[in-house]
């Protein structure tokens, strides 16, 4: 388990208080399912929140523990049923070299298909826009604009 510093714990708690719960630990406990979402979690995001639904105080101390010394993580708050979670993200494994890429790109050719697509899309977009637009412009059957002001 990580220890934090006073100043770390409060800037993390800091940066802690506007994020929602990603995970939610109910009547199962802390299953293999829960701890390998929240090792993703932790991955991903560094900071999270977990949601503890039916347990009392204790429990919830006991969850805390029990998850930080499993994830190698840092407790950073436990207020209510919300626990705060900090590990630094791990490096990622590297994978054993892959074998050559094949140099033809048939992603290359799908996307340069959905880019000029987009673009078509995008020019007849404008020239309909345009089109709309024009007629409107200057020809008014009104005559010239009057002042708000009432004179």
């Amino acid at each position: 388990m990580v220890e934090l510093t006073p100043v770390q714990r409060r800037d993390l708690r800091a940066r802690a208080h506007h994020l929602n719960p990603v995970v939610t630990i109910a009547g199962n406990g802390l299953a293999p399912a829960v701890v390998a979402e929240i090792e993703r979690s932790l991955q991903a995001h560094e900071l999270i929140k977990v949601k503890v639904q039916g347990a009392e105080r204790e429990q919830r101390d006991e969850l805390m523990k029990e998850l930080c010394e499993a994830l190698d993580a840092a407790p950073v708050q436990h207020i209510g049923n919300i626990l705060v979670v900090w590990r630094e993200r791990r490096e990622e494994k590297a994978a054993a070299p892959a074998a050559p890429k094949n140099t033809a790109r048939p992603s290359t050719a799908k996307s340069a298909a959905a880019f000029a697509a987009a673009a078509r899309r995008a020019a007849l977009a404008k020239a309909s826009a345009e089109s709309r637009r024009s007629p409107a412009r200057g020809l008014s059957s009104r005559g010239p604009a009057k002042s708000s002001r009432g004179r």
